[in-house]
């Protein structure tokens, strides 16, 4: 039991490493002007805050409003 509380605690971690690298890929993209990779990491980005029991931030609703429009 503890062993897999600690698995889960590595795999979120983990997800949690990864979101912030797509952040900042996503800023560099954008800063860049490059819509179509700012786009595909937006649903990357998106992706993985799926996958992540993290709540999800007012910037990153906002975000993910931008995909709607």
């Amino acid at each position: 039991m503890i062993a897999q509380h600690y698995d889960l605690i590595h795999v979120e971690n983990n997800l949690l490493r990864q979101i912030k690298i797509k952040e900042n890929q996503l800023k560099i993209a954008q800063e860049s002007n490059m819509p179509y990779v700012a786009e595909a990491l937006q649903r990357q980005l998106l992706e993985l805050r799926c996958q992540s029991s993290e709540p999800q931030d007012f910037e990153f609703k906002a975000l993910m409003s931008l995909l709607d429009d």
